[in-house]
Formats: C-alpha cells, structure tokens, sequence
C-alpha cells in the first residue's frame, strides 16, 4: 500500500524542481503581446508527462552552441499553464480556491497541452461541486464546450441543464414526455427555441439520443432527417463516429425504419476500427440476437474490447453479466469489479450497483458508510433507486446519522421519479 505522505513528500520535491534557477534545460514564452510571461522548466519532465509539449519539443532542439530550448505558446493563457505547470511537475490540483471562469481556462489549457487525464476530473468537479455555475456562465461554458469535442461530458450536461430549465419554466409540464399533447410540445419549443441550436446532439450515444433530443424532437425545429442525411454521407466517406451515430438510427428507428440488421452491419464496422460505443452496442446485438444470431460468446468479447477501450456503459454491462451469469459463469468478484470500475468513471447505475454491494456486502465487506456516499452521489445526479436506498440509509442510520427530515426528502425524490 502506498503512503499518501510519501506521494505528497515527492510531489513537494518535484515542485522544488520546478522553483529551482539553476538546472533548468528550457524556456517557454507564454501568451501574447503586451502579456507574455517566461517560464523555466526541464525537458525531460514536460517529455514524459505531456504530449503536446513533447511534440513541440521535437521540433525546437536547441543547436550545439546553445544551453537552453525555447518554445512558445501564444494561445495559452500564462495564469491557467501556470497552474497546469505546477500539476505537471507535482501531480496534484486543488480546485476548491479558483471561479468558474478559472477552471474553465484551466480545463481548456489541459487540453491544449494533452492532458487528458485532467479533462474529465476538472468536468466532473464542476458538475459535482459547483451550484448555479451554468446560470451565471451561460455563454462562457457553451462557447467553450461546444467549441471542442474533447468536452462531451460538459455539453451532455449543458443539454440535460437547458431541458430541465425549460420544464421548470413550465411546471404545468410533466418530466415524461410520453404523454404530451401537442399543446404540451408547443409550450416547450417556444421555451426552447432560443436554447436549441446550442445542442449538438450529433456527439450523444444512441441512449442518449433517444431519451435527451429524440424524446423532445416533436416540440423542436427538428433537424433529424438533416442529421440522418449526414450521418449517411460521412458513414459513406469512412467517418468513424457517423458509421456509429448511423447505427444507432437504424437501431431505434430514428428518421428511417428500424433496420437491426443494418445497424448491426454498421455497429460491426465501427467496432473493428475501435469505437468503443459501437463496440458496446454490438456486445448488445450479439447478446439479444437483434440482427445477427444470438452469440453469448461473441457478445462478451465485443464487450470486454469495449471495457478494455473504456468504455464505462460496457464495464457496468460486465458486471450484470458476471453477476446474472449472462453468456459468463457467475462471478461476483468480477461483478463487483467491473461494477467499481464503472462506478470510478461516473457511470450512475454503476455508482448505484456498487453502494448496493457495499451496502448488502456482496463480494466484499459491509460498509454502509461507502454505500451511502454513493447513493448520495448517484442520487444527487437523478437516479431514483438510489434515491430510495439514500432515504433507507437515513432512516436506518446506515453510513451516516439518522435524519428523518433527509429520509423524506430523498423518498419524496424517488417518488416524484417514479420510484414505488
């Protein structure tokens, strides 16, 4: 086990390195006139920990009668590298002390320097730990967000935010769709209208598709059989990403008749180039028998590709088919691991599976206390069984203390989603 004071013992060490004035090897110029700021640094650190700057390294080697490398980076803001700079040499960032529009330039400087890892922490820290921060930054998180494909998680949220804030300016409106009249879709779209053309929902998954836009689409100027056409044209010239979302339109009959075979076709392209979602989607087929023979065996593999890709819907996939022996033996540790895995990538019902093993104690000890901080955290984010157990784990005094007046809340929350 690894001692959190020995980590925080090198990183202090590595930011020494940092502050040193003598054995630097490089020099970069950030920012752009009258306010570019010069910092020291040592290649074999920014080497190793971004790839950007080791690409930009690459091509400015310093020349035999030269001491130091020199770069520049005129598109960074000096105060956001600076504190990327810190995190690349020490491999710790507190965000607690810094606004909205602070994290945001942190979160495009990462970007702009590679590093991916920080992408969907600094996402995640805003989604989870900040209140009214869209409301207050509207165009500064849709102008950054939806300026760049590297921020899904952020426009996926700006979208359900921009639902949910259209529903609340019409409370006579029920959250279930399914039932509107098209009195009800009126009332939306002239809501939303002035909202809608910020979505691209082009980047959503099939689900998400189908339950965020398709599910609204009659109150929208709809821009679907658009959306299909080119999703059809790219998938054509060999686009990835249109090969998938082309899938996922045949899959659930979005502006065409549902074609499992052809999605299957599609899913089966895109999944042998390595798209994850497609990967996931084809496990689905196989493991259902939609658009090709039932294939336990192929099913798992197209799924385990997916997890082993990333994909967090996939590892939550393998864990209900470890769990529930679907195309697997029964598992449970590998449920549970896969479930954990799941759950450390976001994925809500992850998160809910998970509390329920720690809380039940299967396939690892009973602790109420991690269960209840994960049904609070899945809870927080809409997920209405875990809302329930929240409530449960109040009254019970499971993980936390008992509070009546919470218990209430969050089993009124369930409720009001359904949750009987």
């Amino acid at each position: 086990m690894v001692d959190d004071k020995l980590l925080t013992k090198l990183s202090q060490n590595l930011l020494e390195i940092l502050n040193d004035d003598e054995y630097y090897d490089v020099t970069i110029e950030v920012g752009n006139d009258p306010y570019v700021k010069i910092f020291r640094a040592h290649m074999v650190i920014l080497n190793y920990r971004s790839p950007f700057l080791r690409r930009i390294l690459s091509t400015n080697k310093k020349k035999n009668d030269e001491t130091l490398t020199n770069i520049k980076l005129p598109n960074i803001l000096p105060e956001s590298f600076q504190i990327v700079l810190r995190y690349i040499y020490g491999g710790r960032l507190s965000l607690e002390e810094y606004d909205i529009s602070d994290i945001i330039k942190i979160l495009v400087t990462a970007n702009e320097l590679g590093l991916q890892e920080l992408i969907p922490y600094l996402e995640s820290f805003l989604i989870e730990n900040k209140t009214n921060w869209i409301e207050q930054n509207f165009n500064l998180i849709y102008q950054t967000c939806f300026k760049n494909n590297s921020f899904l998680k952020l426009q996926k949220y700006f979208w359900e935010h921009v639902l949910e804030w259209g529903l609340a300016q019409n409370p006579e409106l029920s959250s279930d769709s399914s039932n509107y009249s098209n009195e009800d879709f009126n009332i939306l779209k002239n809501t939303l209208q002035n909202c809608i053309p910020f979505i691209k929902f082009t980047k959503f998954t099939s689900k998400e598709f189908l339950n965020k836009y398709y599910r609204y689409g009659k109150g929208v100027e709809k821009d679907e059989v658009k959306a299909f056409e080119y999703y059809k044209k790219s998938a054509d010239q060999g686009h990835l990403n249109a090969q998938f979302q082309l899938g996922c339109c045949y899959s659930g009959g979005i502006c065409i008749e549902i074609n499992k075979t052809k999605a299957f076709e599609l899913y089966k392209i895109a999944a042998e180039r390595g798209h994850n979602d497609a990967q996931n989607s084809l496990g689905y087929l196989y493991a259902d028998g939609e658009g090709t023979e039932k294939n336990s065996e192929k099913a798992i593999y197209w799924l385990q590709k997916a997890a082993e890709n990333g994909n967090d819907l996939a590892k939550y996939n393998l864990g209900c088919c470890y769990e529930y022996g679907r195309g697997v033996k029964k598992n449970k540790v590998k449920a549970f691991e896969y479930y954990k895995k799941s759950a450390d990538q976001g994925y809500l019902d992850a998160q809910f599976q998970l509390g329920h093993c720690y809380e039940n104690g299967i396939r690892t000890k009973i602790n109420k206390a991690k269960a209840f901080e994960l049904y609070k955290v899945a809870s927080k984010k809409g997920h209405s069984n875990a809302q329930n157990s929240l409530a449960s784990l109040y009254i019970n005094a499971g993980g936390t203390e008992k509070n009546s007046e919470r218990a209430a809340y969050w089993f009124q929350k369930a409720a009001e989603n359904k949750n009987k």
